[in-house]
């Protein structure tokens, strides 16, 4: 497990593989699938390279929760709704495909879940390495 925390206190560890089945239910419920699938759907309209894989689980110190594709590679993001247009490393690409999911969710559902999880996450990456960039493509 890695952990990783910035200033503001909220850390973030790695879930190990035997704890990832219950990661989504315990936070979203029986949307923890619909969550999953925008997450990847998001990244896939950002990044033209994205072609799947696998993707790491993260638990914030804060209640949060985010993943992020496992790799070592950049990912070119352009995001048509603010015209953000850079690229990121894998850890903050996830980041943003996490925000802009749990945002749109949201609005289309009983969002109370998914608005605490933009939140919590919102949090965290106040202090991530890649802060400006992941701001700037999720404005």
């Amino acid at each position: 497990m890695e952990t990783t925390m910035g200033v503001q206190g909220v850390t973030a560890q790695r879930v190990g593989v035997f704890q990832r089945m219950k990661c989504l239910p315990q936070r979203f419920g029986v949307l923890g699938i619909v969550v999953e699938q925008r997450v990847y759907h998001v990244m896939g309209e950002m990044c033209r390279a994205y072609d799947g894989g696998y993707w790491d689980y993260y638990e914030l110190s804060n209640g949060g929760f985010y993943m992020a594709p496992r790799s070592a590679h950049a990912y070119l993001l352009e995001v048509a709704g603010n015209g953000y247009r850079g690229s990121l490393s894998a850890d903050a690409a996830g980041i943003v495909a996490c925000a802009m999911a749990y945002s749109h969710l949201s609005f289309e559902r009983d969002g109370a879940d998914c608005a605490r999880a933009f939140h919590q996450l919102r949090a965290y990456l106040l202090d991530h390495p890649e802060q400006r960039e992941i701001l700037r493509a999720i404005d």
